[in-house]
């Protein structure tokens, strides 16, 4: 019996549907269900073929436990090591390096010392930094946000140098960005999965969460072309089966703000119906696609094109 599992925590509508579908539709020697840990031994066995993680970034038993299970051939979506690895600097980087157009951004150190640390320990960090240069890279009004999250958590709008610094004094031990503001046009947040299937919604990040979806935008024929070709690249490269890719449009030109989302929402009252069943079926099926291929004993995760390039050299 070839098992697909889910991992998931809070949240109640996608885990039951998804794994309805997937047991309509799955052909006979195959089952879905919710994970069940009862107890975590280096080296087990594996139960499951394909395991949908929904909650280690928030639980780290979860994390430790998806690693063995990979190790021993679950196809775990999305990836355990690569997510752990993962962060929103690297990642703008990354999509400059493919022609990919993204808000001006630059790094910032936490206002306080990490723990376990002192001032010897940032001997190779000039301070005070060079502020005035970095300013006038992202310009203002700007948003400051931690460098890995998600959720719009701890994200702050930037009206001038005095509220930064007002601003930063209230960030503590976390690593931000400061990140140029895009006055957009029209915004769109993107399903990929699967690095082949897009899902292009329509968003308003300035509505309450329950009306986010509920955008009046409509993409030319042109615009959704070169979004859909960035979600796919972006996705492709980073190893991504399942995110999230938020573009915001100015002047015509989409600019990826934020695709770093490996368990975005996919809650059945906040995205509507449409999406929430595009979704439900359309990981149903790439997961059924995965059980049907994968093995125990080798690996069955995906890895990003940047990575395996990177190793080859």
């Amino acid at each position: 019996m070839k098992k697909i599992g889910i991992l998931f925590g809070q949240e109640n509508t996608f885990p039951q549907a998804f794994v309805d579908r997937v047991n309509r539709h799955c052909e006979p020697g195959m089952h879905a269900e919710f994970v069940v840990i009862d107890k975590a031994l280096q080296g087990q066995a594996g139960e499951y073929a394909v395991i949908i993680d929904r909650i280690s970034h928030d639980v780290p038993f979860y994390r430790a436990w998806l690693k063995n299970a990979a190790l021993d051939g679950t196809a775990v979506i999305n990836n355990p090591f690569w997510w752990s690895a993962d962060e929103k600097f690297f990642n703008n980087a990354l999509a400059l390096s493919l022609d990919i157009p993204v808000p001006k951004t630059a790094l910032l150190p936490s206002f306080e010392l990490p723990p376990e640390t002192n001032a010897r320990s940032f001997r190779n960090l000039r301070y005070p930094m060079d502020w005035e240069a970095i300013f006038n890279y992202t310009g203002f009004p700007a948003y400051m946000k931690p460098f890995a999250g998600g959720g719009w958590k701890d994200v702050y709008r930037v009206a001038d140098k005095e509220a930064f610094f007002t601003l930063h004094a209230q960030t503590g031990q976390s690593v931000m960005l400061l990140q140029e503001e895009i006055l957009f046009e029209e915004y769109y947040r993107c399903y990929c999965i699967g690095g082949k299937h897009v899902r292009i919604m329509p968003y308003e990040p300035r509505n309450p969460p329950a009306d986010r979806y509920k955008a009046g935008f409509q993409p030319s024929e042109k615009l959704y072309q070169a979004m859909e070709h960035y979600v796919l690249a972006l996705n492709r490269a980073l190893g991504y089966d399942f995110n999230t890719v938020e573009l915001a449009v100015r002047d015509g030109i989409p600019y990826a703000i934020d695709f770093c989302n490996p368990a975005p929402d996919a809650d059945a009252v906040s995205v509507g119906e449409e999406n929430f069943e595009w979704v439900v079926n359309t990981m149903a099926q790439y997961a059924i696609e995965r059980a049907r291929v994968q093995q125990f004993g080798k690996d069955n995760l995906t890895w990003g094109t940047y990575l395996k390039k990177s190793v080859q050299h």
